[in-house]
């Protein structure tokens, strides 16, 4: 059976172990099946360049020309051309590509500036490979002390086998949105054959399979990655998450609270032990911990514009905690930083009316929130139940409905519209809604809705 004859996860780790024993015809014939499902050829002018570009010849810029923005590596052009033109030391054309391939690089920002700062430093242009790295993160942290010290960060993409690799990645991440898991699992392990060093591999693996279910699979794989490794905190974060998801509560707070314990922990390690001290119902601590992220963010520098997430989050702790006056500080202080902020604002202002201060006020900062940022649902819906409070009964009922069209799954929006509407005289619509509210109710959502199906609304049943 020929290499063109296998199954299509075969034949990638085919191609993978021709491209790192540097093997690129037998490589490019395994890939390209003319008439035949899939015809991987599309591939072809990549790894062409690569090859090219790895012996520093010119002639890489036109045999990447002719890989097709409408294709299937259409979304890695940016990424793959920066890449490209740095290797063959044209930084002044590489830095937009590179800007737009990091704006658009998604949950795999962090890897995209790494390489990018990488391959700037391998160009001999420090300056840029600085602003590569200008996020917050304690791994890019360390990156960019190590291109200060004129140190390599070890990310260099230089050859076909990893170029190879960071496009299946970026494939495995996007047909994860089809019904298919077993695809995306296999072009990622094909990725870490392909280029072992690359530890968003493991870790994009890990996540695949932890959706898979295979949560403890997924422990295995986040563990490959060194907790000194530049991703180390995202490792970090995705086995704090799947340990949770296993009900292995001790053991994702002893991960975090390590973590927030080290030399060096920044705003993501406080972040991360708020999380989960959030998960397990200790909204107190999880409260301290987000204050604690924002005391670590330094007013100017890198995260600084984002700080507001970690006064939402604390505000959200607090609130739950039953500190309302602290999480309405919180928030206050969010906006600060925010004022136009469409999260802050609604729950600010949710917030202030659940809580029957300044309802006036509280309307106006939904009613801003919404004005920004209309299609949200739940934002819609915090208006809707601030036109209901305020007894506007007709328009809050069209608001909520416009919610509940937008996210039909979310139970607190259903239970709002029937409250709305069992207001209004329509009882019967008001029970349709509450039973689809049913469905995807917490459980301690569950007793209050069910008496009202039964009995109506009244003081003790109305929606918080």
């Amino acid at each position: 059976m020929s290499a063109k004859d296998l199954p299509l996860a075969e034949r990638l780790l085919l191609v993978a172990d021709d491209l790192r024993a540097n093997r690129l015809t037998p490589a490019l014939a395994a890939l390209e099946t003319p008439g035949r499902s899939p015809d991987l050829a599309f591939m072809g002018p990549l790894l062409r360049a690569w090859d090219q570009a790895a012996r520093h010849d010119p002639a890489a810029i036109a045999t990447f020309g002719q890989i097709p923005v409408t294709g299937p590596l259409g979304a890695f052009v940016p990424e793959q051309r920066a890449l490209i033109l740095l290797a063959l030391r044209r930084g002044d054309e590489a830095e937009p590509f590179a800007r737009r391939a990091i704006a658009s690089a998604g949950g795999r920002e962090t890897r995209v500036r790494l390489e990018m700062a990488e391959a700037f430093r391998a160009a001999g242009d420090n300056v840029r490979a600085l602003a590569m790295l200008d996020a917050p993160g304690r791994g890019l942290t360390v990156a960019r002390a190590r291109i200060t010290a004129r140190q390599s960060l070890g990310q260099r993409i230089d050859s076909p086998a990893a170029a190879f690799a960071e496009v299946l990645l970026g494939l495995a991440i996007s047909l994860n949105r089809e019904d298919d898991q077993d695809l995306p699992i296999a072009l990622t392990q094909v990725a870490r054959l392909a280029a072992p060093g690359n530890s968003e591999s493991a870790i994009v693996l890990g996540l695949l399979l932890d959706q898979a279910r295979r949560s403890n699979d997924a422990l295995a794989a986040f563990a490959t990655v060194a907790g000194d490794d530049f991703l180390g905190g995202q490792a970090r974060d995705a086995r704090a998450r799947a340990l949770l998801k296993l009900s292995r509560n001790s053991e994702a707070l002893a991960l975090a609270q390590a973590a927030a314990s080290e030399r060096g922990a920044d705003a993501s390690d406080f972040t991360r032990l708020g999380d989960v001290f959030d998960a397990l119902g200790r909204h107190g601590d999880a409260a301290n911990a987000y204050l604690r992220a924002v005391a670590l963010t330094p007013p100017n520098g890198p995260g600084a514009a984002d700080a507001w997430s970690s006064y939402l989050l604390a505000g959200s702790a607090l609130e739950q905690a039953g500190r309302w006056p602290e999480a309405r500080s919180a928030i206050e202080q969010g906006l600060k930083l925010a004022p136009e902020n469409p999260l802050l604002l609604n729950f600010l202002g949710y917030a202030k009316l659940t809580h029957g201060e300044d309802v006036d006020a509280a309307e106006a900062m939904i009613r801003k929130a919404s004005a920004l940022r209309p299609s949200d649902a739940s934002i819609t819906d915090s208006l809707g139940w601030a036109l209901y409070k305020r007894g506007k009964l007709l328009e809050a009922i069209a608001t909520l409905q416009k919610a509940a069209v937008g996210d039909p799954a979310q139970s607190e929006i259903g239970e709002h519209l029937g409250d709305a509407l069992f207001a209004a005289g329509r009882r019967f619509e008001a029970r349709f809604a509450w039973r689809a509210a049913l469905v995807t109710a917490e459980a301690k959502e569950v007793s209050r809705i069910t008496t009202k199906i039964d009995q109506g609304l009244g003081p003790t049943t109305a929606a918080p």
